[in-house]
C-alpha cells in the first residue's frame, strides 16, 4: 500500500529543505567527526572499549545506560507489542556517496522525504551500512545491516535498521555498484550519485523491533529511537564485500559490540498503515 504524503510539495519545499540543512549541520558535528580517531579493533587503544576515553564529549560510549546496539531477542529483553503509526513518505533527491573510512554513507542533499512514527515526523538524512550487523538476534549477527538516519525539528534522531542475510542481490545496492566501486579503498572520497529514490530501499516489513538507544559510533549520543525491520532482506556476498572494503582498520569490521540492555523494553511495533513499498 502506498502511504499518503505527510505534507504537500510546496510545504516541503519551504520547510523540509530548511529543516534538512539545519539538522544535517547538527548531525555532521555530533556524529561524523574525524573517523581516524576511533576504530573497531577490540584490543586497540582506539577500539570500542576505549571510545569513551578518547574525548570527554564521547563519555556516553563508556558511561551511557541506553547504548546501542543490543541483542533484540535476548532473554533479558521484555518484548511487548504496540500498535504505532509508522508511515514512510520518501521521494527522489540528489545524493552523494562517501567512503568515511569505516563505512559507506549515502547522503541526500535535501528533500528526500521523511518517516512519521507515532505522529512525529523525522526527515531522512542519510543511509550507511555495517558488516556484520550491529544488532544481534539470539546472540547471532547477520552479514549486513543498513541504517537509515532521520532527525526531527528538535534534532532528535530516529534510525530505521534493515538486516540482511546472504541470498539474492539487493536491488538498491545493485543500483549503486558502479559508484561503490569508484570510492572503494579511498578515505573521505565523495562521488556524486545523482538522483536517488529512497523508496527503492526495500523494507516491506509488517512489524519493527523498537527501543530507545544511542548512536552506534562516537559520541554515542543517547535517546535515539530505533525501529528495526522484522523482515530480513537479502544481499549477495559480493555486495557485502564491496561495502566492507570501506573498513580500513585491522579488525575488518565496522560493527560495535552489543551493549547492556539495562532493563530496557524492546517493543514490537505493528504499523497501522503499511509501508509505501
Amino acid at each position: 500500500m502506498v502511504g499518503r504524503d505527510l505534507v504537500d510539495e510546496e510545504e516541503f519545499t519551504l520547510n523540509g529543505v530548511h529543516v534538512e540543512m539545519d539538522i544535517s549541520n547538527i548531525l555532521t558535528v555530533e556524529i561524523y567527526k574525524d573517523e581516524t580517531e576511533f576504530n573497531y579493533d577490540p584490543n586497540g587503544e582506539n577500539g570500542p572499549a576505549q571510545w569513551g576515553r578518547i574525548h570527554p564529549e564521547w563519555g556516553a560510549c563508556s558511561n551511557g545506560s541506553m547504548q546501542s546496539p543490543i541483542d533484540l531477542m535476548s532473554d533479558s529483553v521484555d518484548v511487548v507489542s504496540h500498535t504505532w503509526r509508522i508511515q514512510r513518505s520518501y521521494k527522489p533527491a540528489n545524493a552523494t556517496l562517501r567512503n568515511r573510512g569505516h563505512d559507506m554513507m549515502l547522503k541526500w542533499e535535501g528533500g528526500a522525504g521523511s518517516i512519521e512514527i507515532n505522529g512525529t515526523e523525522y526527515v531522512l538524512l542519510q543511509c550507511h551500512w555495517h558488516s556484520p550487523s550491529e544488532h544481534t538476534i539470539h546472540g547471532k549477527r547477520l552479514p549486513l545491516e543498513a541504517h537509515m538516519v532521520h532527525a526531527n525539528l528538535d534534532g532528535e534522531v530516529a534510525v530505521v535498521g534493515i538486516m540482511y542475510m546472504i541470498g539474492g542481490p539487493d536491488s538498491f545496492l545493485s543500483s549503486l555498484t558502479e559508484q561503490l566501486q569508484s570510492v572503494a579503498g579511498a578515505n573521505e572520497q565523495d562521488t556524486v550519485v545523482g538522483v536517488v529514490d529512497p523508496r527503492n530501499i526495500k523494507i516491506g516489513s509488517m512489524y519493527y523491533y523498537s527501543y530507545i538507544g544511542s548512536l552506534t559510533t562516537p559520541p554515542c549520543t543517547e535517546n535515539v529511537l530505533w525501529a528495526i525491520a522484522g523482515k530480513v532482506s537479502t544481499a549477495t556476498r559480493e555486495q557485502v564485500r564491496l561495502l566492507r572494503v570501506a573498513v580500513h582498520d585491522e579488525s575488518d569490521t565496522n560493527a560495535r559490540p552489543t551493549q547492556p540492555i539495562n532493563s530496557r523494553a524492546v517493543k514490537i511495533l505493528i504499523p497501522q498503515v503499511k509501508d509505501d513499498v
